[in-house]
């Protein structure tokens, strides 16, 4: 039965952060543990994995699978639906955030019922696969999508690309005007003038990124300095873009394709537009919805099915078409003006460092940017 999880933002951070300090306290590296009971004992490779399957083995794989999936219903239920129609295997999905269902994986342990994770964010699905959580995929499936897209290790793969940028008014807004880099966003020029998601999981990707590539110091002061331009703050990528068009403010920190769903309702009369770093700007990151097979699973070859499945021709212009996202299988065509993946020059960023969700939020609360 497919039902949606309902907790707050701010309530699966607290989740979270309870469970990685627990994790730090019990001597992990980097991962999370459950905050009330302890670390969960970890599932054994010999108590649940099976062989891996060879590609006609998925070819044949039936039976059912249930899927935990931060993905929205309404952006990834089509596609599912259409899965199960053409392959006969029986997907039950859980929705929910992409944060609040890795907490319930992490709190479940060997005993949880997913045969397959799917994530929002890099971040999320190298945090479980720090936790020892995903059986590694075969390499013909991981050879679907470009490396940088993918975890090193093979334990997840990505679906489909989410482009950081700069939404801006177009009536307030001269795009030749905007600046190369986020980091001139902290000029006090920008005041009073930003939106931003503190609490968005998104937004908290991007800022791991940061810290990845330009370290603690540097995104620390970053968010400091964009906190006393008076950035104003909403509760997801959705509101900001809704807010540059109206004028509240003139420019917000987005995913590139909440955009697209506004244009495609309300047309191109609608005010915002968006502004890609194509320059290797971290304020470009490119992040990917992705997803992994757990060792919980019952039906690994059915479970693997479904992610080539997700990786192949249809699903693939499903991404692009109706959720406006950058498919990463080779030769599919992109929407409306989102630019070929090809033509972007995203920052290099191995995506498995995004795990590091904990620190991130630890340092979104020193600063006071969050709660």
């Amino acid at each position: 039965m497919k039902h949606q999880a309902r907790l707050s933002g701010i309530f699966i951070l607290a989740i979270l952060g309870a469970l990685a300090l627990v994790a730090v306290a019990c001597g992990g590296d980097n991962g999370d543990a459950n905050g009330d009971n302890g670390q969960p004992e970890a599932p054994t490779e010999a108590a649940n994995q099976t062989p891996a399957a060879e590609p006609e083995d998925r070819g044949s794989a039936s039976g059912s699978i249930t899927v935990y999936s931060g993905r929205a219903e309404a952006l990834i239920g089509p596609i599912i639906e259409q899965f199960e129609q053409e392959t006969g295997i029986d997907v039950r999905v859980r929705y929910g955030g992409t944060p609040e269902l890795a907490a319930t994986l992490l709190e479940e342990g060997s005993n949880s019922p997913a045969d397959l994770y799917i994530g929002q964010d890099a971040g999320s699905l190298g945090l479980l696969a720090a936790e020892g959580l995903f059986l590694p995929l075969p390499e013909d499936i991981l050879g679907l999508v470009p490396a940088q897209y993918r975890a090193d290790d093979g334990d997840w793969v990505g679906l489909s690309g989410r482009a950081r940028v700069v939404v801006y008014n177009t009536d307030a807004i001269d795009p030749d005007t905007l600046p190369d880099s986020i980091f001139d966003y902290t000029d006090p020029q920008w005041s009073g003038r930003i939106g931003w998601a503190p609490t968005n999981a998104s937004f908290q990707s991007f800022v791991t990124g940061m810290r990845v590539v330009h370290g603690e110091d540097a995104t620390r002061e970053w968010l400091e300095d964009i906190a006393a331009n008076g950035a104003r703050e909403y509760p997801n990528n959705t509101s900001i873009v809704e807010a540059v068009a109206a004028g509240e403010v003139e420019v917000g920190f987005a995913n590139h394709y909440y955009l697209f769903r506004f244009l495609a309702e309300r047309g191109e009369g609608f005010g915002a537009r968006n502004f890609y770093f194509d320059n290797g700007d971290i304020g470009g990151l490119m992040n990917v919805a992705g997803a992994g097979v757990l060792t919980t699973t019952r039906n690994e070859p059915a479970a693997q099915r479904f992610i080539e499945y997700m990786l192949q021709q249809d699903a693939q212009d499903y991404f692009a078409q109706e959720t406006f996202e950058f498919p990463l299988a080779p030769n599919v065509n992109v929407s409306f003006d989102v630019p070929p993946l090809a033509e972007l020059e995203p920052v290099r960023i191995d995506l498995t460092d995004l795990g590091d969700l904990r620190g991130t939020i630890e340092l979104l609360q020193s600063t006071g940017v969050l709660p």
